[in-house]
């Protein structure tokens, strides 16, 4: 079972797509109509052994987009089908590192324990008469300020400049579950967004961590992200969806803390 992505290259990717359409941020937008705890249409189609469902979505003009959080690294260090949403589209997770080091990067301090998970549909039901992946521009948007406020990572995740391509599943309605295809260079890559309607893919934050870009990420940080992903036409914004994941201490340093304030209320107690 392989509840994770194939592959992943965003790193490449984002040298040449770094804030490359945030001017569309500020266009004229579709009226979205975002609905929590839902499948995607049809099927999750990275991997395999990811199920559907607990995805924030919105479905304006045609357009489906769904964001979620997933955690990417259990006790044991494997991804497992644990979504931890609350139903208004924030996802709760433990800050922390993964068990015993592992990681994308081993001992890295910037690989969080979840994951967040796009999809993008570019004609959902049919009524976008055939629109494929490519006839849209794309916005995709990572908080990396784990306060209130946010500092946004800001890059079209479809529409890839050359010489590089992405290694997103992609594929239509009816393909199935972990079928999706990956491109093996940007020829293929650039016949299947022409082709295709649908592509997805499962994303941890160590993949974009530049603190020398001023975007710096540690796992361990207790913090609120936004995730956001837009999609766009000539005339302005046709859909948008954004999510929350929100980083709590892990359940032993909470009994942790708590035995650290119940010793200062003792000490306390005993020199009043």
């Amino acid at each position: 079972m392989n509840l994770g992505p194939t592959r992943n290259q965003p790193r490449r990717l984002l040298s040449t797509t770094l804030l490359a359409i945030s001017v569309f941020a500020a266009s004229t937008s579709a009226s979205a109509v975002v609905s929590f705890d839902q499948n995607v249409t049809s099927e999750v189609i990275f991997g395999s052994g990811n199920s559907n469902g607990s995805f924030t979505v919105d479905q304006t003009s045609g357009v489906e987009l769904g964001l979620r959080g997933k955690l990417r690294f259990d006790s044991t260090n494997q991804p497992q089908n644990v979504f931890n949403s609350n139903g208004d589209g924030t996802y709760s997770f433990d800050a922390g590192l993964p068990p015993t080091g592992f990681g994308f990067a081993p001992g890295s301090t910037s690989t969080a324990v979840w994951n967040f998970e796009w999809s993008i549909n570019s004609d959902f039901d049919g009524s976008g008469s055939g629109r494929k992946l490519d006839a849209l521009t794309y916005l995709l948007e990572i908080d990396f300020d784990p306060g209130v406020g946010t500092n946004f990572l800001s890059f079209d995740p479809i529409i890839i400049a050359p010489p590089d391509f992405a290694d997103h599943a992609i594929g239509n309605n009816s393909t199935a579950n972990g079928a999706g295809t990956s491109a093996a260079n940007r020829v293929d890559y650039l016949s299947l967004i022409a082709g295709n309607n649908l592509a997805q893919n499962s994303w941890n934050m160590e993949f974009f961590d530049a603190a020398g870009a001023g975007f710096p990420f540690d796992g361990r940080t207790q913090g609120l992200y936004d995730i956001r992903l837009s999609a766009f036409d000539g005339s302005g914004q046709l859909a948008s969806v954004t999510i929350q994941i929100d980083t709590v201490p892990a359940p032993a340093t909470l009994a942790l803390l708590g035995l650290g304030l119940f010793g200062f209320g003792a000490r306390r107690r005993e020199h009043a």
